[in-house]
């Protein structure tokens, strides 16, 4: 494929990406960074964590999505009487005139965009059901494997921690989710906006932008875009940065890396370059970093944010660059 080729499949990639994150902020108001985020990460065949507090939009957000790129949608309301078997699904036994057997029943995971609701209401054994489908796409039951259908996102919704009623995401599944994004509570005038938005006698209502095969060939563009050496080892600069930092007890890890260099290509080709910058990577460290740090006990004490950190570790290494 020639050079003029390959820039037309970018500006492509561009424009789609650019129609779709429109079309969703017609409906999610005034999150423009977020829905940016989890598009890049969706993209990148990445999953998504997003946090904030009741009522700002996040399952909104994800069905907005689902909505968007015509795919099937999966949503589990996450209880602290949920089952793993309600998640993944369960084998049952069934008598027929015929004859009787076992069969698998699917879970709602088995979906193109599943929803995990308020994930943090269930309990960690419940949390860890997903683990396998996150990171393998596949769920296995009684010795049998059955693939996910494709493309699998896992946008997961999550309350502050510190709300009643709330389980800490274990490490494990935690490092498993590409991004975290947070929610912010809107200022003034978004939220008169928001409220003009869904308050008067119609909504707005979102038509798919495109396919799944679509999807599918952007995801697989993102993965083809090259990136320097020098860009590598910038990423593991910033991954080694974040083990020596004195209010970290456990830095990011090698999962942290690849979502940062995943996630450059994403906004590379969503400005139509083809090639990562170091600005993408800074740009994809925030979200790809926060939910990996595992900090002390003092940075806890003193209620250090790990957004701060992540600013710190980026602002030695563009030093050290200088």
């Amino acid at each position: 494929m020639d050079r003029t080729e390959t820039q037309a499949e970018f500006s492509t990639f561009a424009e789609k990406f650019k129609a779709l994150r429109d079309a969703i902020g017609r409906v999610i108001i005034g999150q423009e960074q977020v829905v940016e985020d989890l598009l890049i990460a969706s993209l990148a065949r990445g999953h998504v964590l997003i946090e904030g507090a009741p009522g700002l939009g996040k399952t909104r957000l994800v069905r907005a999505f689902a909505e968007a790129t015509d795919l099937s949608f999966g949503r589990i309301q996450f209880t602290p009487d949920l089952m793993p078997a309600d998640v993944t699904g369960t084998t049952v036994f069934i008598e027929l005139a015929s004859g009787s057997r076992f069969e698998f029943q699917q879970g709602p995971v088995f979906s193109n965009v599943l929803l995990a609701d308020e994930i943090n209401r269930a309990t960690p054994k419940t949390q860890s059901a997903l683990l396998e489908a996150m990171q393998e796409r596949a769920v296995t039951a009684s010795g049998t494997s059955y693939p996910l259908p494709e493309p699998f996102v896992v946008l997961a919704t999550q309350n502050p921690i510190e709300m009643e009623g709330t389980y800490p995401l274990p490490e494990a599944q935690l490092d498993r989710f590409l991004f975290k994004v947070m929610i912010r509570r809107p200022d003034s005038h978004t939220l008169q906006r928001i409220l003009a938005a869904t308050t008067g006698s119609s909504e707005a209502v979102l038509e798919p932008i495109f396919t799944r095969e679509e999807l599918l060939e952007l995801q697989s563009m993102l993965r083809a875009v090259p990136v320097a050496s020098h860009a590598l080892e910038y990423v593991v600069g910033l991954v080694d940065a974040t083990h020596q930092h004195p209010l970290v007890r456990l830095g990011a890890s090698p999962r942290g890396a690849q979502a940062m260099i995943l996630a450059a290509k994403g906004y590379a080709l969503a400005e139509g370059r083809p090639n990562v910058e170091l600005e993408d990577i800074r740009r994809s460290a925030p979200a790809a970093l926060r939910h990996r740090l595992l900090l002390s006990f003092e940075a806890e004490v003193e209620a250090a944010d790990p957004d701060d950190i992540i600013s710190e570790v980026l602002d030695k290494a563009d030093k050290i660059g200088r």
